[in-house]
């Protein structure tokens, strides 16, 4: 039998297809009509069985790459290897990489079935959840197929969070990836939780209780700042005081809905489904606290929510975000120490404490449990003392606009 060469090969591919040319011991060269190139094909026989796989095209492939690809397969088929078979093995499972890879459910779309099904009809806020998948998690890894995520892309995570100067946000995070990666081992989605390992050593630190209480002269100073902070709206100053002034949460003012309020007779039924005693509970409002909801009714122009979403919030919440008010008050160039929203509840609670309020009524403006016997057989709301409360603390805090009438209390300087 007569070899190929390379003239003879050019020399046949002028001549129009052909079925195949041998070069002997199996390999031959194929040109079909449909062929977009010549195709080097290696047979031989395994078993009794004749067996045919593609080497590769003329194009890439010369015909001494061809041989020397041959003879590495025929030594295969020598030692008992079928090359076509593992070939198409080979094939199969790059396929089904490919189409896992495509059906892999990433981070993300994991974060999103976790909340849909755990979260969103569970919590009272599920919207501080939402947040920190939208600003912590999905950034971060929410493009990564689940069962690729290792410890130290979780560490990384944490680290970076830290870093930022949010410590008590990492542990959040933290206990809200351990909380998300348990969902999918129980739905067989991963076999092992890449958060579990960690505590909040790893992440935040332990949290200690917060202290922070402003003086009379630091909440002056801050309503000062707000008259003259840029970007800082009038529905912003008005919660602000609002929430000095009633104590309440800041989800329980943030969400709530004109329906609740009867502003005539100075009161505010808070449903049960967004308090986090999961008790309704009648909020007396002071004259002042009255004038500024009758200005936020104006403002909110026939929203159902005393605060109703600002621009591209709307397509998230009917009402401000959970961080409006974090990030108004960032705007404000107060100089006092640092302070949080929620520093205002325990602001009130201990200016309530120099007004000689009782502790008994003063933990149920703040709407406190009750513990031990007395919080189990005291039904009483209390709501007149909580109103007579409620009214000289807000005269307090009126007296702070005009300095004529401010009450030296916690600090004042007299």
């Amino acid at each position: 039998m007569t070899r190929l060469t390379e003239p003879k090969i050019r020399q046949l591919l002028k001549s129009g297809p052909f079925e195949g040319f041998s070069d002997g011991n199996g390999l031959y060269l194929r040109y079909r009509e449909n062929d977009a190139v010549p195709v080097w094909r290696f047979r031989y026989q395994l078993a009794g069985k004749a067996r045919i796989m593609n080497i590769g095209g003329f194009d890439v492939l010369p015909l001494a790459e061809a041989r020397r690809k041959a003879k590495e397969l025929r030594a295969q088929v020598a030692l008992g290897r079928d090359p076509a078979g593992e070939k198409q093995e080979r094939k199969a499972e790059a396929l089904a990489k490919i189409e896992e890879a495509k059906n892999a459910r990433t981070v993300g779309q994991l974060a999103d079935e976790y909340y849909a099904r755990m979260i969103k009809n569970r919590l009272k806020h599920p919207n501080v959840v939402r947040c920190r998948i939208d600003k912590d998690i999905r950034p971060a890894l929410g493009k990564m197929p689940v069962e690729t995520v290792k410890p130290r892309h979780v560490d990384e995570l944490l680290q970076a969070i830290v870093k930022r100067g949010a410590p008590t946000m990492a542990n959040d995070v933290l206990r809200l990836l351990q909380r998300m990666f348990d969902y999918a081992v129980k739905r067989h989605i991963i076999e092992v939780n890449p958060a579990i390992a960690f505590g909040v050593t790893d992440a935040g630190g332990k949290e200690k209780g917060r202290e922070r209480a402003l003086s009379l002269d630091e909440i002056a100073i801050l309503f000062a700042a707000m008259k003259t902070a840029k970007g800082f709206s009038r529905q912003n100053d008005l919660t602000i005081r609002l929430l000095l002034i009633l104590g309440v949460r800041k989800m329980e003012l943030l969400g709530a809905r004109w329906q609740e309020f009867d502003l005539d007779a100075g009161v505010w039924h808070l449903p049960a489904i967004r308090t986090k005693t999961e008790k309704d509970i009648r909020v007396p409002l002071p004259a002042s606290a009255v004038e500024m909801l009758r200005e936020l009714h104006l403002l909110a122009c026939g929203s159902h929510y005393i605060l109703p979403a600002r621009k591209a919030q709307e397509r998230m919440l009917p009402h401000v975000a959970e961080s409006t008010i974090n990030v108004a008050l960032a705007k404000v160039k107060h100089g006092l120490e640092p302070f949080t929203v929620h520093d205002f509840r325990r602001t009130m609670r201990s200016h309530l404490g120099a007004l000689k309020i009782p502790p008994h009524i003063a933990e149920r403006c703040l709407n406190h449990k009750i513990k031990g016997v007395e919080g189990i057989y005291d039904r009483y709301d209390y709501f007149d003392e909580r109103r007579d409360a409620l009214n000289a603390w807000a005269a307090v805090v009126a007296g702070l606009e005009d300095e004529r009438k401010v009450v030296p209390i916690m600090g004042k300087k007299k």
